[in-house]
């Protein structure tokens, strides 16, 4: 009889533990109050960067040829020797290439070599040709600038001494040195031949030897308006003749250049400050922005251009290695900046009430509720700047809603 009553109340124990009132059902299985959200305003700087990726390019490029004439005269032109190589820097009084026997070197000047120069020439190119001559050592006194005289020819001669070369000589013409043209004697009494005896009158004079003088050949020198100077691609092939284009040259420092969207565009402006990353050898160096073009990308008749199109570059603030010319890498520009640590809130913080005011919601301790009317400034980073408005308070450390859970 007393196992049986334990039985018993055991089975009307796990009875009611089983059985549920529909009040009771209904209790459980009701979703959860809804939890609020918040966070903490915050004193921080907001920027908003922008990110996308570039590549290292020159900053011009020129390429680099020769005169049909070049080589030695009457020689048929071809190449000799090639003296550079893609990825040498490139400086002043540095020969590139060897023509028919005849160098091909670079000097300093803005304006390219257009004829030869010689004892007597004058003009700008002349005065060029000095200040290059200067530049490396080589005095051209007493020459006044632009006029080509002993002292400019005594400089040449050195010049091509040090680059292992004789200078090309020219015979002299009757304007440059009369004492070295033919001359006839004329008719008179007393006049002698070369052996000293006399010549019979009207007889002409024996010619003197010819005279020469120290040429600088257009198709000899290569003016390159600035260093630095890179070659990039050299096609000059030794025993080939010359071709229109013999290098290809990159002057300047490396920039970065990139294709940014409209949306993109909008952000960018010349002189924020932007970050170079080479991913593949982890260099970073500080640059800015340099230009954006304004023109929308090009397309086909009257259809808009791609998204992507408009032209950005940044310059590096410290030059950019050699080696990493041509190579992809990273850009992070700064598009917008607060002046400084400001109060600042998450975007999902920001609403605007029907009446259109801008405000964020803020719980006090006891978990009330306060509206904070404020003016958005600055955004990025997910963060937005805020000041509250005229007797509305808000400080760091304050709990906004976000939102809520379901």
């Amino acid at each position: 009889m007393i196992i049986g009553s334990v039985l018993v109340g055991a089975a009307g124990a796990g009875a009611a533990a089983l059985l549920k009132s529909p009040a009771q059902v209904a209790a459980e299985t009701a979703a959860p109050a809804p939890d609020t959200l918040t966070a903490q305003v915050e004193q921080r700087v907001i920027a908003d960067t922008l990110v996308t990726r570039g590549k290292v390019a020159a900053a011009s490029t020129a390429e680099i040829s020769v005169p049909a004439s070049a080589g030695a005269p009457g020689s048929r032109p071809v190449v000799t020797k090639v003296k550079v190589k893609a990825g040498d820097q490139i400086a002043y009084g540095k020969v590139l290439f060897e023509i028919s026997g005849r160098p091909v070197f670079t000097l300093a000047g803005a304006l390219p070599a257009y004829r030869d120069l010689q004892n007597g020439a004058k003009g700008e190119d002349v005065a060029q040709l000095q200040k290059a001559l200067a530049a490396l050592g080589y005095r051209t006194a007493p020459d006044v600038s632009g006029v080509f005289g002993a002292g400019t020819e005594r400089a040449v001669l050195a010049l091509y001494k040090s680059i292992g070369y004789s200078p090309t000589r020219v015979a002299a013409s009757a304007s440059d040195d009369k004492a070295g043209a033919a001359k006839t004697a004329p008719p008179g009494i007393g006049d002698k031949g070369a052996d000293g005896k006399a010549t019979p009158t009207g007889t002409p004079a024996a010619p003197p030897e010819p005279q020469t003088v120290v040429t600088v050949p257009m198709s000899e020198v290569v003016f390159l308006n600035a260093l630095p100077v890179r070659a990039d691609t050299v096609t000059a092939t030794v025993g080939k003749a010359p071709s229109d284009k013999l290098l290809t040259v990159s002057t300047g420092d490396p920039i970065v250049v990139a294709e940014v969207s409209a949306r993109e565009k909008a952000l960018l402006k010349a002189g924020q400050q932007a970050e170079i990353l080479s991913e593949e050898s982890g260099l970073k160096v500080p640059a800015t922005v340099q230009a954006i073009t304004d023109a929308p990308p090009a397309g086909k008749g009257d259809q808009p251009g791609p998204a992507a199109g408009y032209l950005l570059r940044v310059t590096p603030t410290n030059p950019l290695p050699a080696e990493l010319a041509g190579k992809e890498v990273r850009i992070s520009v700064t598009a917008s900046s607060s002046d400084g640590p400001v109060l600042a809130v998450p975007s999902a913080a920001i609403s605007a009430g029907a009446d259109g005011q801008t405000s964020v919601s803020v719980i006090g301790p006891g978990g009330n509720t306060r509206r904070v009317p404020v003016r958005p400034g600055p955004s990025g980073g997910g963060f937005v700047a805020v000041t509250p408005e005229a007797g509305a308070a808000l400080a760091p450390g304050d709990k906004v809603v976000v939102g809520n859970t379901p």
